[in-house]
C-alpha cells in the first residue's frame, strides 16, 4: 500500500490542523496506522496510532488530549486532528502502516511510510 499525506502549513500556537493520510491499493493485513513526527534535529518520534480494525487509539504523552486520530474506511484514510497546537509541535509528520504485531510505538515496525507533511506553529 501507498500512503499520501496531507494538510499541514503554517498556524499559529492555540491553532488547530487537521492532516490526511490516504492509502492507495488495497489495505491487505495491515494491523494499525499511525503518525509519527520529526523535528528539525531530532529523532522521528511516535505520535498516535490506531488499530486498523477500529477501537484501540494511543497517544504520546505530549498530544494527549490535543490530537485526535480517526479515519474513514470508505475513503481508506486516517487523520490526524491537532488542537492547541504548540511551537514545539512544529515537525515533520509522517503516516505509517504496521502490518506486524511488533510494538505500536517503534517506528522500526512500520513496512509502509507517506512522504511527511511539515507543520510550523509560530508562537
Amino acid at each position: 500500500v501507498q500512503l499520501q499525506a496531507s494538510g499541514g502549513g503554517l498556524v499559529q500556537a492555540g491553532g488547530s490542523l487537521r492532516l490526511s493520510c490516504a492509502a492507495s491499493g488495497l489495505p491487505f493485513g495491515i494491523s494499525t496506522m499511525a503518525w509519527f513526527r520529526q523535528a528539525p534535529g531530532k529523532e522521528r518520534e511516535f505520535v498516535t496510532a490506531m488499530a486498523w480494525s477500529g477501537g484501540s487509539t494511543y497517544y504520546a504523552d505530549s498530544v494527549k488530549g490535543r490530537f485526535t486520530v480517526s479515519r474513514d474506511n470508505a475513503k481508506n484514510t486516517v487523520y490526524l486532528q491537532m488542537n492547541a497546537l504548540k511551537p514545539e509541535d512544529t515537525a515533520v509528520y509522517y503516516c505509517a502502516a504496521k502490518y506486524s504485531s511488533g510494538s505500536y510505538r517503534l517506528r522500526t515496525a512500520y513496512g509502509s511510510w507517506g512522504q511527511g507533511t511539515l507543520v510550523t506553529v509560530s508562537s
